[in-house]
């Protein structure tokens, strides 16, 4: 069973199917069935909320459904949750 989803495989977060909690290893797949390592939690993540799957500083661009959807405004770890907190819409 996947822990989380991509839906483009140059996402950069992936969608949480089910409550994450913290120190959780957990796995990923695509949509096409593709398998994405496994990786460990570093934040309660709730169902259909985001997870990093790579690094991020103030600046970098969040993929997800294959589309530019934010700018990270705080370092964000691979594993954390990706939320209001440190992501910011470019559109305003």
């Amino acid at each position: 069973m996947s822990d989380f989803l991509l839906h483009d495989e140059n996402d950069t977060v992936g969608v949480v199917v089910a409550d994450v909690e913290q120190h959780q290893a957990v796995k990923g797949r695509t949509l096409a069935g593709k398998d994405v390592p496994q990786l460990k939690s570093l934040s309660n993540i709730s169902l259909g909320h985001k997870i990093a799957i790579q690094d991020f500083e103030p600046g970098d661009t969040v993929i997800k459904y294959g589309v530019d959807i934010g700018k990270v405004v705080k370092s964000i770890k691979t594993g954390e949750h990706v939320h209001t907190h440190n992501l910011k819409t470019k559109r305003w």
